[in-house]
């Protein structure tokens, strides 16, 4: 089968081809750590407890007011 494009544009076109493909394998290698790395669930309980347990303090203290007061009115 013969080409119509010399070998030389042809050798880049390959060249340009394998690095393209070198890119995307590395960027899909670096989005499956960014996502193992943000779904960790050990490292995230760890990074947010403080506020998450200060959050869910308040909210069950507002509630609980709510509760009795709505239980308690006259």
């Amino acid at each position: 089968m013969t080409s119509p494009l010399p070998r030389m544009a042809m050798d880049e076109l390959e060249e340009r081809a394998a690095s393209q493909r070198r890119r995307l394998h590395d960027n899909v290698i670096e989005l499956r750590q960014t996502v193992r790395e943000r779904l960790d669930v050990k490292r995230n309980v760890r990074d947010h407890l403080g506020p998450a347990a200060l959050a869910m303090g308040l909210l069950g203290l507002t509630l609980g007011y709510v509760v009795a007061g709505a239980l308690t009115r006259r």
